[in-house]
């Protein structure tokens, strides 16, 4: 795989971390929008900052219309899920409330949770099977004492799980529970309805599958749920008052926003939408399921794999991950993530703790050639450890 400008001969397959390349028009729209209209969005009454404002509502747009979110001021954007799960769970949570979560969660919310726990919030943990796989049953059974909140992890990024939020989701508002998806891996690649699935609190990041560069995410907030802002500060509105505007988006965005890379990260959702989701859904499993077929018949392999994920990790008997990815990289010019990757209870959960796994994530621009590539690597690295076993 070669950069925009063809300079690089590296074989990108780490997108789980952050897809690469981007689409054309997502480079060619930040830098115009760098060059021609880089304002401060809601801080002025002319033309530029006009229009700097009209780029930031198009982005809630287009994000409103990919997950069926009727009200785009509900949105608020963050500099990654993260920070929007942080958002949720710090805006939310209160000394005495109790959370349901999952043990394939990422670090991104386990900490979070963590911080919270030791501030008097009870964090229940549902404990996944070994192919990292909960159950509607298994969270009827952790709510029986009713939480005021469920975190669950879409897609995990160790994995590839699914977990079954469509059902879960629609349980929860029957009950009278809140309900936080961490999408961080699924949007973009599958498709999510925040009203058909139940969702109150949806958190994902601009800069993997929906394909835009890094430093933008965002929060989608149910109307009913009122959070409170870890950040405070100049909006736009209000100006006069020292009290944070209540309407969103304002209440939850302070500070200047992004213009540039929000008016490309909705390029890359413009993308997605020209695609379609199962096109690129379709072709990200292919590759994955070639990439497994071809490790499974190799000797000292071992797979953590979900049937149909778009992402791949493994073992090499008597081979530390660090040293196959720093091998790959030196020798054989391809990127791949090694390790915990930031979900350590995940790796817990299916048995790869603490040496981690060597996770492939091929993108929607990946070829079945760059898998093979991958594969006839591999091989190499395992009868070279042959020869020095």
């Amino acid at each position: 795989m070669t950069s925009a400008n063809g300079e690089s001969n590296v074989t990108y397959l780490d997108n789980a971390a952050t897809t690469f390349p981007k689409p054309e028009q997502v480079y060619q729209e930040q830098d115009r929008v760098a060059r021609t209209c880089a304002a401060n969005p809601g801080r002025g009454s002319h033309s530029l900052a006009y229009e700097a404002s009209r780029l930031i509502l198009s982005t809630r747009m287009v994000i409103a219309e990919l997950f069926n979110i009727a009200d785009c001021s509900r949105i608020a954007f963050t500099a990654n899920a993260t920070e929007a799960i942080n958002l949720a769970l710090f805006g939310l949570l209160q000394r005495g409330d109790r959370v349901v979560t999952t043990s394939m969660e990422h670090n991104a919310v386990a900490r979070p949770l963590h911080a919270l726990q030791q501030q008097g919030v009870e964090v229940i943990k549902v404990q996944a099977d070994a192919q990292g796989q909960i159950t509607l049953e298994q969270i009827q059974q952790a709510c029986d004492r009713k939480p005021r909140l469920l975190v669950v992890n879409h897609c995990s990024n160790v994995t590839g799980t699914l977990q079954p939020i469509e059902t879960i989701g629609p349980w929860c508002r029957r009950q009278g529970i809140l309900f936080l998806v961490d999408a961080a891996q699924s949007a973009g690649i599958y498709p999510i309805d925040v009203q058909q699935m139940g969702i109150d609190l949806l958190a994902a990041p601009g800069h993997k599958s929906l394909f835009g560069p890094q430093g933008t995410g965002f929060l989608y907030v149910d109307p009913a749920i009122e959070l409170k802002p870890l950040h405070y500060g100049g909006t736009g509105t209000y100006s006069s008052r020292l009290e944070q505007p209540q309407q969103m988006p304002e209440h939850l965005e302070s500070g200047t926003l992004n213009t540039p890379a929000l008016a490309a990260l909705a390029e890359g959702i413009r993308f997605i939408q020209s695609e379609g989701l199962t096109r690129i859904r379709s072709h990200e499993q292919c590759l994955a399921t070639r990439l497994r077929d071809g490790l499974v018949a190799m000797e000292r392999v071992t797979l953590y794999k979900a049937e149909q994920s778009t992402l791949v990790s493994f073992t090499i008997d008597g081979c530390d991950p660090a040293e196959i990815g720093f091998s790959l990289d030196r020798h054989y010019q391809i990127a791949v993530r090694v390790g915990l990757h930031c979900a350590p209870d995940a790796h817990r959960t299916i048995g790869s703790f603490p040496q981690g796994t060597v996770r492939v994530s091929p993108g929607y621009f990946n070829t079945s050639e760059e898998i093979d590539r991958l594969l006839k690597a591999v091989a190499e690295i395992i009868a070279r450890s042959d020869e020095l076993s």
